[in-house]
């Protein structure tokens, strides 16, 4: 992608050049096209990091592939890419062709794209600063063949920054976010600044996932709550927006995990919550383009 170098004459902020302006009509026009294809698009919100949002969107994802919805994943963490781990499909590198890149597919038919296909290794750190990370993002919107889709999730980073906006101003029909946080008070604060980031810029909120809600003791299987417990439901009627369910840790997920099996397909209490988590959604997203 061409980007401006900030010296012509004509602008004296980068992308703003009339080149750069035509090429980015260009692209938002593909954007269009290729998203037409997939009918609900739902990107995956946390203000903090470290709050498992690339685990949910794993799970919810195979979740409804279970209940055969046709899924893709786009990993728009470009510092920190870990849904290919996740899916137990690191290390592979998509197919190229005139018609576009074709995503890596999983074991379940999972279709997902990510950063972490086009580097060497695992260990290669990306170094890029928000401009560039912007136009990858884009790229994955517009020249990903995903065919025809029920479902897009687009996991993202933490925050409220480059890729958040991007995809947000890219996607005309955006479904929608879902906003995941874990109970404890420090983590919820951030949360509610992607919960308001989300609403000054006219996206719904789906609701709100409260993950690492209680560990699942692994002798007697209750659930001891080691971070607290309700300030995700607590933030979702602060703002007035569903609260999604709440996903505990389970030490076989988390293993399961570690091994690219996503915890969803595991007899465990947090499959249990993904399942029904996912069937609210099912309800949300497709009741509404169904009125």
């Amino acid at each position: 992608m061409t980007e401006c170098d900030g010296k012509c004459d004509t602008c004296s902020l980068k992308n703003t050049c009339p080149d750069t302006k035509k090429i980015m009509e260009q692209q938002n026009a593909k954007i269009r096209e290729n998203m037409k294809k997939i009918k609900h698009k739902i990107v995956i919100l946390s203000g903090k990091g470290g709050v498992g949002k690339s685990t949910v969107t794993v799970n919810l994802a195979s979740a409804l592939n279970m209940v055969g919805k046709k899924v893709g994943v786009l990993d728009a963490d470009i510092h920190g890419p870990n849904v290919p781990k996740m899916f137990g499909v690191e290390g592979l590198q998509p197919m190229a062709s005139p018609a576009g890149i074709f995503p890596i597919t999983t074991p379940q038919g999972i279709k997902t794209i990510s950063i972490e296909y086009f580097l060497p290794n695992g260990n290669t750190p990306v170094i890029w600063r928000g401009p560039r990370v912007s136009g990858a993002i884009r790229q994955f919107l517009s020249d990903v063949v995903w065919g025809e889709l029920d479902y897009l999730l687009i996991d993202t980073p933490p925050g409220t920054g480059d890729e958040q906006l991007t995809i947000m101003q890219s996607i005309p029909d955006i479904d929608g976010a879902i906003v995941v946080t874990t109970p404890e008070d420090v983590a919820v604060l951030d949360v509610k600044k992607s919960i308001a980031m989300t609403k000054m810029l006219n996206v719904p909120i789906l609701g709100v996932i409260e993950n690492m809600s209680g560990f699942v003791c692994p002798h007697c299987n209750k659930i001891v709550d080691v971070f607290g417990r309700g300030g995700g439901e607590n933030a979702a009627k602060e703002f007035d927006v569903e609260f999604l369910g709440r996903v505990p840790l389970d030490i076989k997920a988390r293993e399961a995990s570690d091994k690219g099996i996503p915890m969803v397909m595991l007899d465990c209490k947090a499959s249990e919550e993904f399942k029904k988590i996912v069937n609210k959604i099912i309800e949300k997203v497709e009741g509404k383009s169904e009125s």
